[in-house]
């Protein structure tokens, strides 16, 4: 017999409270075609987007990871001291160590919480949301800060035509707490090594520092077509497969929130898994750009504050980007 005591943890979890910023600058398709030739309508018919937000020098990852947790505690009615552990997913925090969740638990007030970094790419918030809620019903926190953040203006090349104008910088957060009932289903996730070479930095940073000087600071680049192939028709897959592990249909949806990677994207997975004519889909790509980890829980926190969504709808939130990564999940919205 096992001499280990077992946990007592929550029989479920949920979400419990949402927030987001997004930087101050608005930046324009305009501001992209200074560099790129190409048109706003070239732009917006491939991509969705209109504008996007850019850091300033004092927005940095901790900066607004802070302003989007203070905001999602606030939403969720929870003290900072009550926070068992702080999940930060961000692929654009340079200090390789220690890790940026640590300084965001302090500022915020947090205590001494576990704190620690993932890197998913775009499906880093639905990774972080699946730690959360494991740590939750396992019994190791109450409660739970997930942040998707990043300044990929830091790793945006301007010059270059396919992936200048896509990328914004952003940070949402959400509070994951006990609950009663099931309101965040199960996650079907993973991953296909064998295509991370269609989404990647373009220079390893050993590689770079290692240069004479002359060449182009590290940036992301991508193979298009490939990824929007493999999004199109496998991540549909993917979405219906979780609606299919949290026991419901396409009509049972209130909300799609799938990660803002390009319109296109979302329209032709709205098609493809034949979503009623009630449910809303977040669109938030046009304003905001690709944020990456931070799209989720920035076009949640939207949907909410307009009022195009509400407390205890039924949401299907799914991300997938470079590695190439993905996770989907059903979760009810707080």
């Amino acid at each position: 017999m096992s001499k280990i005591k077992p946990a007592k943890g929550s029989p479920y979890a949920r979400i419990l409270g949402v927030g987001g910023y997004r930087p101050t600058r608005v930046v324009p398709n305009e501001v992209i075609l200074e560099t790129i030739d190409s048109s706003d309508e070239w732009i917006r018919s491939r991509s969705g987007i209109a504008t996007r937000h850019w850091a300033s020098p004092q927005e940095t990852v901790a900066a607004m990871s802070v302003e989007a947790s203070g905001k999602a505690l606030a939403d969720a009615g929870v003290a900072p001291e009550k926070i068992g552990a702080v999940i930060v997913s961000t692929v654009s925090h340079f200090k390789q160590t220690p890790a940026v969740a640590t300084e965001i638990a302090h500022r915020i007030g947090a205590g001494k919480p576990a704190a620690f970094d993932i890197s998913a790419g775009c499906a880093g918030f639905g990774y972080g949301l699946t730690l959360a809620k494991g740590l939750v019903v396992e019994g190791s926190a109450e409660y739970v800060l997930v942040i998707g953040v990043e300044r990929l203006s830091d790793l945006t090349d301007l010059e270059d035509r396919a992936t200048a104008f896509l990328f914004g910088d952003g940070a949402g957060a959400v509070v994951v707490g006990p609950s009663d009932e099931p309101a965040i289903g199960p996650t079907v996730w993973g991953s296909e090594g064998d295509k991370s070479e269609t989404i990647k930095q373009t220079v390893p940073w050993d590689e770079y520092l290692g240069k004479s000087g002359g060449e182009k600071f590290p940036a992301i680049t991508q193979e298009g077509q490939a990824v929007f192939r493999w999004a199109v028709f496998e991540m549909a897959k993917v979405a219906q497969q979780a609606l299919d592990a949290a026991g419901i249909t396409a009509d049972d949806l209130d909300v799609f929130i799938p990660h803002q990677a390009n319109m296109r994207i979302i329209d032709s997975m709205v098609k493809t898994l034949k979503l009623p004519e009630h449910v809303t889909v977040a669109r938030d790509i046009e304003t905001t750009g690709n944020t990456s980890a931070a799209s989720i829980p920035l076009a949640m926190e939207r949907l909410l504050a307009t009022g195009a969504a509400k407390s205890g709808d039924t949401a299907l939130v799914i991300g997938f980007g470079a590695g190439l990564v993905y996770a989907a999940t059903v979760v009810t919205l707080p």
